[in-house]
């Protein structure tokens, strides 16, 4: 059986607690694109740490939950990730 694609949204937050929300293919190279400044929105308020995220096969769902989770208010996606880190 062959590899599937999988396209990851994932929620970063940086010291001053600010979120940031995106998609990619490849999580590990994105979190180092936006540590090393090479991501306009991010550029210099890191450091930047994953604090969610999920994976879909498609990067058309990835999209999706991305654009959703963006209209998300803030109240929600804090806990969203709080109920997550307490099930660790």
């Amino acid at each position: 059986m062959e590899n599937q694609p999988t396209f990851i949204v994932y929620i970063l937050q940086n010291p001053n607690s600010i979120f940031y929300i995106g998609q990619t293919k490849d999580l590990d190279k994105r979190i180092i694109k936006h540590n090393s400044n090479l991501c306009k929105y991010t550029r210099n308020k890191g450091p930047w740490i994953v604090v969610h995220e999920e994976v879909y096969s498609t990067r058309s769902d990835a999209m999706k939950r991305e654009r959703q989770l963006k209209k998300w208010r803030r109240e929600l996606l804090i806990n969203m990730i709080n109920s997550e880190s307490t099930k660790e």
